[in-house]
């Protein structure tokens, strides 16, 4: 079956979730540029949106319009070019319409997931949770007749686990998007030991159509991504533990996250990106990681705290930010939980002591906005580092210390045969965390 052919039919499970939506309507607009090109005339697909929630899918199929307006909107020549047949379709605002009404179009959404008996390729979006997913596998094997592939985003479960617990006989390939996947250039791609070699290529060909940035990894639990973001979290929670010897716990929060957003140049500190994956979530992938032996080390008495006293983190339907680590104002944070008592404590409060304790040299640090693009970024960080090293600050000394490790566990991926290369790791953490510079650098 050709690649065009394998995508005629296709289910996406959990299709109305953050990470569903996102891949629903990426695989909607591969479908809708496939139909478009003349040897494709003719030929029908089909996209089965399957969510437990009718509201929801309503909302998806709005987003999805809104989202194909603006890709058409950007891709006007190309489809000047598609559409060349049509004489109806004269001006611009014309072809983006019918565009927008095309990628809606192959769109079904569905509460059953019996739509999905018929569909030679399943993109298995649900929670993170082994069991649902192959509950789900079990349930479409059953019923569907046709031996379909799957795709499941798991960021964490090792793809042989679920291949032999469902029996799907290496028709399963791990695939696994970074969030938000409309916007995210990163995917990591995952073979199991069985994973059919012809599934492993239509994955290759496909996520390439979708423009994005391929690293593969090994099979082992975490993967690369996770793998290295689960145990930074681990060192900056033992960081906290150490410095709360000398401060508040809360300052010591404070002050790691200072560190790691501050003077290691990264988008979030450690704790504000949990905060965005969700404390329970964070805890969640460390069980599984440690559960089959990944790391003993990767669990935590804090995030069990938090957890169980319900401060999870994670995002409102809205998308704005709950409260977790720390508690948010117009989506930045205001106050620091103190875990000793579970309350938050304003951060103007404690800022300058912090900052005092870390003694830091905020005029020379360079900023994460202004690196990010900078085609010399390279050279003005080895200065930054260089005087990091120098420099006998607190603040200094442990940023180093923390990015030593970094670097420690990146290595230890490479060594452990997760990543094939440096370069990989590097990668993913540019790409899917959007760190200035990969862990793997001679900046320390």
């Amino acid at each position: 079956m050709s690649y065009t052919d394998k995508l005629k039919n296709v289910s996406v499970l959990g299709a109305a979730g953050k990470m569903g939506s996102g891949i629903l309507l990426l695989t909607a607009l591969e479908m809708v540029n496939q139909s478009l090109k003349p040897e494709n005339k003719g030929k029908t697909f089909v996209l089965n949106a399957i969510d437990i929630s009718n509201e929801a899918l309503n909302g998806l199929i709005q987003y999805v319009r809104a989202q194909a307006k603006k890709t058409a909107e950007k891709q006007i020549v190309m489809l000047r070019k598609a559409y060349a047949d049509r004489a109806d379709l004269v001006e611009n605002a014309d072809i983006i319409t019918q565009y927008e009404n095309d990628v809606v179009a192959v769109i079904k959404p569905t509460t059953r997931i019996e739509a999905a008996y018929d569909s030679t390729l399943i993109c298995e979006v649900v929670s993170e949770n082994p069991d649902l997913k192959v509950k789900l596998f079990n349930q479409i094997e059953a019923n569907n007749k046709l031996s379909p592939w799957y795709f499941t985003n798991t960021s964490s479960i090792p793809i042989k686990e679920l291949d032999e617990k469902a029996n799907l006989d290496g028709r399963v390939m791990g695939v696994h998007f970074y969030n938000p996947p409309a916007i995210q250039k990163l995917v990591e791609l995952i073979k199991a030991e069985k994973t059919l070699p012809e599934l492993e290529s239509f994955s290759h060909e496909y996520v390439k159509n979708l423009r994005k940035i391929i690293v593969p990894s090994a099979d082992v639990a975490g993967f690369i991504g996770n793998g290295h973001y689960m145990r930074d979290t681990r060192f900056g929670i033992e960081m906290v533990d150490r410095l709360s010897k000398e401060m508040p716990l809360h300052e010591a929060i404070l002050a790691v996250d200072t560190i790691t957003r501050e003077y290691l140049v990264r988008p979030m500190g450690i704790f504000q990106l949990d905060d965005y994956v969700g404390i329970d979530v964070v805890q969640y992938i460390m069980k599984v990681m440690k559960d089959r032996n990944i790391d003993n080390k990767l669990q935590s008495d804090l995030l069990d705290k938090m957890v169980d006293a319900g401060v999870k983190g994670g995002q409102n339907s809205d998308g704005s930010q709950k409260d977790g680590f720390f508690q948010y104002e117009k989506g930045k944070p205001a106050a620091v939980l103190n875990p000793d008592n579970m309350e938050y404590v304003d951060v103007a409060t404690i800022k300058d002591k912090v900052k005092a304790y870390l003694d830091a040299k905020t005029d020379t640090m360079p900023r994460w906005k202004d690196l990010l693009r900078d085609k010399k970024k390279a050279d003005k960080l080895k200065v930054w580092f260089a005087d990091l090293k120098a420099d006998q600050s607190t603040g200094a000394q442990l940023a180093i210390e923390y990015m030593q490790k970094s670097k420690e566990i990146g290595l230890g991926l490479v060594n452990d045969g997760v990543a094939a290369t440096n370069e990989d790791v590097n990668t993913v953490l540019e790409t899917g965390f959007f760190h200035v510079c990969g862990p793997i650098n001679d900046f320390v």
